[in-house]
């Protein structure tokens, strides 16, 4: 058995924030970083900065927008930067396969306004990822993570009343969320016992942060396998606290596994 830790960071804009990554990194030694909403074309990818500092990376990138990223300690096998059947010019979607552990990184469209056109952009890519969780879902460990942009339940809503029926806490957000859990995938952060109004989202006007007014939108879902291995998991709040910092914080997981390879 090893132990394998794996992180999903929305760093909203990698560019702006590579020092903060790279400082996390050397603290926290994850052993697989998913990043989201990289905003930075494959091109221009900081590859040789992260590889200085022990992590290989998957990137899967455009400009200004979106972008998902996979740093990794040890080398791992790219295995899809899309959605089966979902036919999206955005990068969202970013998996690979490592020794023990299968990670899918997401960045769920975030859905703008209940009603808009970009609302129903994000129910018809929930829609097509379902079934494809559903075929992705295998014997050994995996787990889906990311900026899902949905708040699983009140609780993870500093104030449910005032965001009722808003996007990213809507109904049919919050069903997709739980048909893709019903497929046997579990909400790690809850298989664990977490201080009370725990967030990994704040927004950066009105002092959301110093009032601790955020969403637990950031998530790491894992199979059967993967919550069998899974030792802990938690959001780490430093990040948010450094100068110029994303509005996401890290979460990370730790797992017990078999290493494979």
């Amino acid at each position: 058995m090893s132990a394998v830790s794996v992180a999903t960071w929305n760093v909203n804009s990698l560019r702006a924030r590579l020092e903060h990554v790279l400082r996390w990194c050397e603290e926290s030694s994850p052993d697989i970083l998913a990043l989201q909403e990289t905003k930075v074309e494959n091109a221009d990818f900081p590859a040789a900065e992260l590889a200085a500092a022990g992590y290989q990376a998957l990137y899967h990138g455009q400009k200004s927008y979106n972008g998902v990223a996979l740093l990794a300690r040890n080398e791992g096998t790219l295995l899809t930067t899309a959605i089966d059947d979902l036919e999206d010019p955005q990068c969202r979607v970013l998996g690979a396969s490592y020794a023990g552990i299968t990670v899918l990184n997401l960045y769920v469209p975030n859905g703008s306004e209940v009603g808009s056109d970009k609302y129903a952009y994000k129910l018809r890519w929930l829609d097509a990822l379902i079934p494809y969780a559903a075929r992705l879902n295998q014997q050994q460990p995996l787990v889906i993570v990311g900026d899902f942009n949905i708040a699983p339940e009140d609780r993870d809503v500093h104030d449910p009343a005032a965001w009722e029926g808003q996007v990213l806490v809507s109904a049919p957000e919050r069903e997709r969320l739980q048909a893709l859990q019903a497929l046997g995938f579990v909400d790690l952060f809850r298989c664990f016992d977490q201080p009370e109004k725990s967030y990994s989202w704040w927004d950066y006007r009105a002092m959301a942060f110093r009032r601790n007014r955020g969403l637990r939108i950031d998530l790491i879902l894992a199979n059967a396998a993967a919550r069998a291995a899974a030792v802990s998991c938690e959001i780490d709040r430093a990040p948010r606290t450094w100068e110029r910092p994303s509005d996401h914080t890290p979460v990370v997981a730790r797992f017990e596994v078999q290493a494979t390879g």
